[in-house]
């Protein structure tokens, strides 16, 4: 059973349609990727998924539900955790404020999630004391992906978590993505980095004018001449 179904979607912003009948599929220890070029709807898939657009036609279902266009804020406490590409810390909170803010449902004590986070990353163990907004790129990556840890999700979605981080850093984020799917979570992933994200990935779906164009397991997308040639960049 899919932990996540979108089923033909359709929608878009004001009267400007992007996507025009998506459909993808998610399963409970699943990474999936969604691939293409820029201005292919993936960014709106994933505001699709977390509520902060809602479907003209089509609907969202999560671990059996209808989510089609639920508020993000009860989305969160279902299981579903979703870190954005840019804004994506508190930047004048300290690493350890951030990690408690992304804990804000839970009752009771937050220590042994944060403990739980800094196993994971331990760079931020060190700095639970500095302020997010001072740290580089590949550290506050981390913040936000903790923070969106913090509710123990069952499906973390991540926009563009490579986004501007050096080689050794991307190489970081995407080892990390692989634990997180490990201890447990499933994962649905936009990269521009379609390569090594197919390469992770048990499946990907190749998105392009906001519709699929062709979908299955990442190693296969990566093996296809005509796929690379169309949309991984050769």
């Amino acid at each position: 059973m899919a932990l996540l179904r979108v089923e033909d979607v359709q929608t878009g912003y004001g009267e400007m349609q992007v996507l025009r009948g998506v459909s993808l599929t998610v399963a409970q220890d699943e990474i999936v990727s969604i691939v293409g070029p820029n201005g292919a709807g993936k960014s709106t898939v994933m505001k699709l998924v977390f509520g902060l657009l809602k479907p003209w036609e089509g609907r969202v279902t999560f671990d059996g539900r209808d989510i089609s266009g639920m508020a993000p804020e009860k989305l969160v406490r279902l299981g579903l955790s979703y870190v954005p590409q840019v804004d994506n810390v508190f930047p004048t909170l300290t690493v350890e404020e951030n990690l408690e803010m992304g804990g804000f449902t839970r009752t009771g004590s937050l220590q042994e999630h944060k403990e739980r986070v800094y196993e994971l990353f331990p760079r931020l163990a060190e700095r639970r004391r500095q302020r997010a907004g001072k740290m580089s790129g590949g550290e506050r990556q981390m913040v936000a992906m903790g923070r969106a840890l913090m509710l123990d999700p069952k499906l973390l979605m991540l926009d563009e978590p490579s986004a501007g981080l050096a080689p050794l850093l991307v190489d970081m984020i995407f080892e990390k993505v692989v634990d997180i799917n490990k201890a447990g979570v499933a994962v649905l992933m936009v990269e521009q980095n379609a390569k090594k994200s197919l390469q992770l990935a048990d499946r990907g779906y190749v998105l392009a004018t906001g519709q699929n164009q062709v979908d299955g397991k990442g190693s296969e997308l990566l093996s296809d001449p005509e796929v690379a040639r169309l949309y991984l960049g050769g």
